[in-house]
Parts: structure tokens; sequence; C-alpha cells
């Protein structure tokens, strides 16, 4: 019998339990200097008119709280993905996450580049502290991933084999750079990056799963994919038999605590595209774990 989707936070256990888990890894966790998160938490607040939808923050909290339930849900193993937004940013912010990740066992070590002259070096920097994922954020950050300040990150990172999670796709607004058309020329140019797509690439999920498709290295994280708040529970339907091609290539993703619902209703989400236990053990834990190379 198919494991059943958990109804509250509460049976987030009882769900891995029942696939034979040891938890959860989610690949898509922000944790962030205080006064950086406020003023993320302050642009969702703010948000509504730009996508016409409120966006509440569901886990609006402190880092100590908002560590304590992800434990208490399962959660093993989550990075603190962070990004800038302005020169002379992502530098400090990787010592910050660096020091974080130092502290708590059960973070995954992140970093994140910026198109600035320095870049290449903070990146090798970062890595050589043992960085394992890094994050980038093309439509917050504005700019163009093509950058040639950025190329030598990338080719660091594709050297490296190290994940990053790259929110490219147009929503929730688009951006100027966003959409896969740069991304593609990116990949050619790195073939063997290992990009995460963030939100599959949400809204542009076709071109997205198509470079998971074409490219070894290419994944896709689930986060806020099919859920009610965005809407395309469709969509998932219809892309629900490419998924189950890409089984070893989705990992589970969720946005905590920047999301505008509970945490359960990501897996729920998930449970409802039918693709079967295998699918979610692999999507839940295994890809990631074999990503990150964790016994």
């Amino acid at each position: 019998m198919p494991v059943a989707a958990p109804a509250l936070d509460d049976e987030i256990e009882r769900f891995w339990t029942q696939l034979g888990l040891p938890g959860l890894i989610d690949v898509h966790v922000h944790f962030m200097p205080d006064n950086v998160m406020r003023k993320v938490w302050a642009y969702f607040d703010n948000v509504g008119p730009l996508t016409g939808t409120q966006w509440p923050i569901t886990y609006r909290g402190t880092s100590e709280e908002r560590l304590e339930l992800l434990r208490l849900m399962g959660v093993r193993r989550f990075p603190s993905l962070l990004y800038a937004h302005k020169p002379d940013m992502a530098e400090w912010l990787n010592g910050w996450a660096a020091e974080f990740a130092a502290a708590q066992p059960d973070v995954i070590p992140t970093a994140t580049m910026f198109p600035e002259p320095d870049c290449a070096s903070y990146v090798e920097a970062a890595l050589r502290n043992g960085a394992r994922i890094f994050k980038v954020h093309v439509q917050v950050g504005g700019f163009d991933p093509r950058d040639p300040l950025l190329d030598a990150g990338w080719g660091l990172l594709a050297d490296a084999g190290v994940p990053v999670v790259v929110h490219a796709g147009s929503g929730p607004t688009p951006g100027s750079f966003t959409g896969p058309g740069p991304i593609a020329e990116i990949l050619a140019r790195h073939p063997k990056l290992a990009l995460v797509a963030a939100h599959m690439g949400m809204p542009e999920y076709d071109e997205f799963l198509g470079f998971a498709e074409r490219y070894d290295e290419v994944r896709l994280d689930t986060t806020m994919c099919f859920t009610d708040f965005t809407g395309d529970e469709a969509v998932g339907r219809r892309l629900a038999p490419r998924l189950l091609d890409l089984q070893p290539k989705v990992l589970l993703g969720t946005d905590f605590p920047n999301i505008p619902h509970h945490y359960f209703h990501q897996i729920e989400a998930l449970v409802r595209l039918d693709l079967g236990d295998d699918w979610l053990r692999a999507v839940c834990w295994e890809n990631a774990a074999a990503l990150f190379r964790m016994r």
C-alpha cells in the first residue's frame, strides 16, 4: 500500500518512517545573518502588489527556533542557502555561512558568488574551506549569469563537482536575466556543472527538465512545485512521466522558512503526483545522500 501523505507537520516523521528512511534531506533551506533575513522577509511582506498574491512567512522565528523545527520534523541535513544581491557581499556571507555550519553539524556548508572582480578568489577560498553547496539567485541579484566575472567561478564549481542551486526561472516574477536562455549558454560552456535548478525552473519547467535530461550533472529541486499556492498541480500531472524518468535527479527542496504554507504540504504535493514510494525515497533522501556522499 503506498505511503500516505502527511496532513500536519507532526505527521512528517510517520511519512519518512513508513518509507523506511532515516529522515529527510532538504537541499533548499535558508539561514542567513539576522539582518539579511529580516530584509528577505520584508520583501515577501510587500510582494503582493508585484505578484498579485500575498506571501505570508509561515516559519518566522529565530535561527534557534527554526533549527529546532527542522530537527523535530526529521530533516537530517540541509544547507544555509544565502545569496548576494550587490558587490562586496558574497565573501562576507560565505564567512558567516562557514561559521554557522561549523556550529551546526547537520548544516551542509554553503557559499555563494556574485559577478565582481574577486569572485574567483573567494569561490576558490570557499571550496578550500569546505563548502559543499553554492547558491546563485539570478532573479534577486539582477545579474546576467553569463557575466564574464562569473565564468571562472562556474568553472571552479564544475571542476570541483560541487552543486550550485541556481534560481533562474522566472517565478514568482521575471527578472532581466531569468529564464532558460542564459542558463543554456552556461551549461554549453560548462557541461559538467552540477547545477540544481531551484523550483525546477518554475514556470519554465519544460526547458529546465530538458537540461536535466540532456546534462549528466543537472538536477532539479522540488521547492514549492505543484503546491496549492503555486496552483500548478495540473502541471505536475503533465510532467509526471518525465519526473519518473528523472527519478535519480530530483531532490527535495522546500524554501523553509520563507514559505506561505506548512512544510508538510510540499511533501503532500509530491505524494499526490502518484509516482510511487521508490520515487519518494529517492527524492526525499537517496539522491541527496548520494550527491553529498553521505553514508
